[in-house]
């Protein structure tokens, strides 16, 4: 399995390529307010509206640093209801692409952040995968992703 990697902190992560769009640089976000502090902003991706997450203040750390090397990682995010949504995600430290090997990854052991999931070890230490399904909660879905009527 082919993983974007990227760091949360100090941490090594890996997203999946399948549920990735595209990787951005850095762009300028348009604030939220009265929003969890996690939520980074809103982006225009060609005309659309696109929030973005700050994964590393979702992991409960300082803010994503603007780096040359951060990126905004935008997603294919399947909610529970089965509708699809772009959302970014502020990610530092993108160090490129990694290929994991499948039944190399176990389960962690511990239970901590939802979106958090197995973990593989390689040369460089563990890389743990982050869940697309399980990062987002559902009050904090229902604020990013309006219903079409709703609008």
């Amino acid at each position: 399995m082919k993983v974007l990697l990227f760091h949360i902190g100090r941490d090594r992560y890996g997203l999946p390529l399948a549920g990735i769009v595209r990787v951005l640089p850095l762009l300028e976000l348009k604030q939220l307010p009265l929003t969890p502090d996690y939520v980074a902003g809103l982006m225009d991706l060609h005309g659309t509206p696109v929030p973005v997450i700050d994964l590393s203040r979702l992991a409960g750390l300082p803010p994503a640093a603007a780096q040359f090397d951060t990126r905004i990682v935008i997603v294919d995010y399947r909610a529970p209801d089965g509708a699809m949504h772009a959302l970014g995600l502020l990610a530092s430290q993108v160090r490129g692409i990694a290929d994991i090997d499948p039944q190399g990854l176990e389960d962690s052991g511990v239970a901590t952040a939802p979106f958090l999931g197995q973990v593989a070890s390689d040369a460089d230490g563990i890389v743990q995968l982050v869940e697309l399904e399980h990062l987002l909660p559902p009050d904090v879905r229902a604020l990013l992703f309006q219903e079409a009527s709703a609008a």
